[in-house]
């Protein structure tokens, strides 16, 4: 077996997480975790689906049943405004 050293702050997160998802220790977790990481074929998605992520994607959904249409100049418009605020924070 091999160690693996971490700083107090992120042992403390990986304890926190270890507990929340059932494990009987934080190894078992990180060697869960990295196991999934390494291997998994398939990329899981679930921590992005946050309840804040979940409640706007309804209200997207619930805006488009009730006929709320979104013009394709208001999604160009979006996406340039997206893409420009990450080109600022990610400038060097």
């Amino acid at each position: 077996m091999h160690q693996v050293q971490l700083t107090d702050q992120l042992y403390k997160e990986a304890e926190r997480r270890a507990r929340e998802a059932g494990f009987a220790s934080v190894d078992e977790f990180i060697a869960d975790r990295l196991e999934s990481d390494f291997f998994d074929e398939q990329e899981n998605f679930d921590e992005r689906f946050t309840p804040e992520v979940l409640a706007h994607l309804d209200r997207i959904s619930e805006d488009m049943k009730a006929g709320k249409k979104v013009s394709m100049e208001e999604v160009d418009k979006h996406l340039t405004d997206v893409r420009e605020a990450w080109l600022k924070d990610h400038a060097s």
